[in-house]
């Protein structure tokens, strides 16, 4: 019998930051025309994948260029949090989320910054941790990308996401490299979706055109290829479970 896939936070500090379901939206892309990325479903799909942690207080840091542990200034705009500091140097700023992680056996637990969610002069580092076996906490870091630049974290911003990871899955991967021609099949329909898209785009010039009434193609979105041919397993968002308390 397989074991239950699961995923258990134990927290380890009173106060330990918030945790979520990843959300899809993003700032940036509700600020844009029609919003117009969310059309890019790959995009779409990779915000929602995981669990997001939330930074626990607002503040202002920088870092000046040293690498000791006292470079990086933080700046609490209201209540301090413990759970934010410099703890390794080289301006690199570390939240400590406050739980140790429990996976299903041979599952590993990638963590990372927020997927889509860039931030200017500082970029997030990412791990993948054993927690099917280890009793430790990790920590999550980022690197500030340049010195005497002010980054301000809003309270209940994500700063971190996770979710699990199959151990070895990768590896198990063969590689192969190969020209498209080999495949004829692969090839026409590889064509046909090359001459539509270029025939689209080049419409979407002409004023009053019917692309330019349709805005973009969705075949991709609907799961479908050029010879309206749909994938029965098709995905357009991710249903991520939230943490429920024991």
């Amino acid at each position: 019998m397989k074991d239950k896939l699961k995923i258990t936070a134990h927290e380890v500090v009173e106060n330990a930051m918030p945790i979520r379901t990843a959300e899809r939206r993003r700032d940036w892309i509700d600020s844009m025309p029609e919003r117009f990325a969310y059309r890019c479903l790959p995009l779409a799909m990779a915000n929602q994948i995981g669990w997001e942690v939330l930074n626990p207080a607002a503040f202002t840091a920088s870092w000046n260029g040293r690498e000791g542990l006292d470079a990086i200034k933080i700046k609490f705009h209201d209540q301090p949090s413990e759970l934010v500091g410099s703890h390794f140097g080289h301006g690199i700023l570390t939240f400590s989320l406050g739980y140790l992680f429990r996976t299903t056996k041979a599952h590993n637990l990638w963590v990372k910054g927020p997927a889509n969610q860039p931030k200017d002069a500082i970029a997030p580092l990412e791990g993948l941790i054993e927690t099917d076996w280890a009793p430790f906490t990790f920590t999550m870091n980022w690197q500030f990308t340049r010195k005497r630049q002010k980054v301000t974290f809003e309270a209940g911003e994500p700063v971190c996401c996770v979710f699990p990871y199959p151990r070895h899955y990768p590896a198990k991967f063969e590689a192969e490299l190969c020209n498209i021609n080999d495949d004829p099949k692969l090839y026409q329909q590889y064509v046909s979706w090359r001459d539509d898209r270029l025939a689209f785009n080049e419409a979407l010039k002409v004023e009053g055109s019917e692309a330019q009434k349709k805005g973009w193609q969705r075949t991709y979105m609907k799961g479908e290829d050029q010879s309206g041919g749909t994938f029965a397993g098709h995905q357009t968002k991710v249903q991520m479970r939230d943490f429920r308390r024991r």
